[in-house]
């Protein structure tokens, strides 16, 4: 019996989005998956699950990058046009504004990334050797 089937015999299915928004654990659902704003914990403090394989790499940011970017220079663009605002209030608005989205996206993308990379058991790639 595997690690995982091991885990799904003793703990209930999680559901990894939400598990991932609340910054739950991806196996049990009630530690936290994080010990900082974006740093992840060395293992749960309900369940003990090793936090060991969890590494989102670049994907949040890139998520973070596209999706706010959208929004914010959207939002830019349709108040330039509509409005035709000073520079400094487009500084005003916008800089905050992406800060605060994107901070906030990063600590949830990140946390969705790694529960989902625990329930698909998902693995850094390996080159099988010719024996």
């Amino acid at each position: 019996m595997s690690e995982h089937e091991h885990d799904s015999a003793i703990w209930p299915p999680v559901e990894p989005i939400r598990a991932g928004l609340a910054g739950r654990c991806p196996r049990c659902g009630e530690g936290r998956l994080f010990s900082g704003f974006l740093t992840v914990a060395e293992s749960c403090g309900v369940c003990g699950l090793d936090y060991s394989f969890a590494d989102a790499g670049d994907g949040p940011a890139v998520f973070v990058i596209l999706i706010i970017g959208f929004i914010v220079v959207g939002l830019a663009l349709w108040m330039e046009v509509s409005f035709s605002p000073p520079l400094w209030l487009h500084f005003l608005l916008w800089v905050p504004l992406t800060l605060v989205l994107a901070l906030t996206a990063l600590r949830l993308i990140k946390g969705i990334l790694i529960t989902l990379q625990y329930r698909n058991k998902a693995a850094e790639g390996r080159l099988d050797q010719p024996r």
